[in-house]
Protein backbone atom coordinates (compact mmCIF):
# COMPACT_ATOMS: atom_id res chain seq x y z
CA UNK A 1 0.00 0.00 0.00
CA UNK A 2 1.38 3.20 -1.06
CA UNK A 3 0.23 6.75 -0.21
CA UNK A 4 -0.84 8.81 -2.87
CA UNK A 5 -1.90 12.27 -1.49
CA UNK A 6 -2.95 13.48 1.73
CA UNK A 7 -5.64 16.69 1.97
CA UNK A 8 -5.34 18.70 4.73
CA UNK A 9 -8.55 19.33 6.83
CA UNK A 10 -8.66 21.34 10.57
CA UNK A 11 -10.95 18.52 11.64
CA UNK A 12 -8.89 15.50 10.12
CA UNK A 13 -6.56 13.84 8.45
CA UNK A 14 -7.27 12.79 5.17
CA UNK A 15 -4.92 9.93 3.28
CA UNK A 16 -5.28 8.35 0.25
CA UNK A 17 -3.73 5.47 -0.36
CA UNK A 18 -3.43 2.89 -3.94
CA UNK A 19 -3.52 -0.80 -3.80
CA UNK A 20 -4.44 -3.69 -5.93
CA UNK A 21 -6.09 -1.48 -8.11
CA UNK A 22 -8.33 0.50 -5.16
CA UNK A 23 -7.94 3.61 -3.87
CA UNK A 24 -8.55 3.52 -0.20
CA UNK A 25 -9.51 6.81 1.49
CA UNK A 26 -8.71 6.69 5.03
CA UNK A 27 -10.04 9.37 7.38
CA UNK A 28 -8.63 9.42 11.16
CA UNK A 29 -9.76 11.84 14.03
CA UNK A 30 -8.05 10.82 17.31
CA UNK A 31 -7.90 7.23 17.83
CA UNK A 32 -10.45 6.96 15.68
CA UNK A 33 -10.89 5.92 12.01
CA UNK A 34 -12.65 5.34 8.70
CA UNK A 35 -11.92 4.16 5.67
CA UNK A 36 -13.35 3.69 2.08
CA UNK A 37 -12.16 1.30 -0.64
CA UNK A 38 -13.24 2.46 -4.48
CA UNK A 39 -12.12 0.29 -7.31
CA UNK A 40 -10.07 2.77 -9.21
CA UNK A 41 -12.08 2.05 -12.56
CA UNK A 42 -14.66 3.88 -10.92
CA UNK A 43 -12.74 6.98 -10.33
CA UNK A 44 -12.74 9.21 -13.82
CA UNK A 45 -8.98 11.57 -13.14
CA UNK A 46 -7.68 8.91 -10.95
CA UNK A 47 -6.34 11.08 -7.47
CA UNK A 48 -8.06 13.70 -9.22
CA UNK A 49 -10.85 12.27 -9.17
CA UNK A 50 -11.20 11.00 -5.66
CA UNK A 51 -10.41 14.94 -4.71
CA UNK A 52 -13.40 15.62 -6.35
CA UNK A 53 -15.26 12.84 -4.98
CA UNK A 54 -14.42 14.17 -1.29
CA UNK A 55 -16.47 17.57 -0.70
CA UNK A 56 -17.23 18.93 1.76
CA UNK A 57 -20.88 17.68 2.32
CA UNK A 58 -19.21 14.21 2.47
CA UNK A 59 -16.41 15.45 4.71
CA UNK A 60 -19.14 16.83 7.13
CA UNK A 61 -20.75 13.60 7.23
CA UNK A 62 -17.52 11.82 7.89
CA UNK A 63 -16.85 14.12 11.14
CA UNK A 64 -20.47 13.37 12.05
CA UNK A 65 -19.50 10.11 11.98
CA UNK A 66 -16.81 10.25 14.27
CA UNK A 67 -18.88 11.65 16.73
CA UNK A 68 -21.09 9.19 16.71
CA UNK A 69 -18.31 6.48 17.23
CA UNK A 70 -16.64 8.76 19.85
CA UNK A 71 -19.97 8.71 21.83
CA UNK A 72 -20.76 5.09 21.06
CA UNK A 73 -17.47 4.55 22.21
CA UNK A 74 -17.98 6.06 25.30
CA UNK A 75 -20.96 4.37 26.20
CA UNK A 76 -19.75 0.99 26.01
CA UNK A 77 -16.48 1.98 27.73
CA UNK A 78 -18.65 3.38 30.61
CA UNK A 79 -20.47 -0.17 30.45
CA UNK A 80 -17.68 -1.91 31.07
CA UNK A 81 -16.38 -0.07 34.39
Amino acid sequence: MRVLAELPHPDCKITIFGMNQKFIIKFEQGTLEQSYKLAETDIIGGVNGVFELLDDAFIQHVIQTFSTMRQSFIEAYSRYE
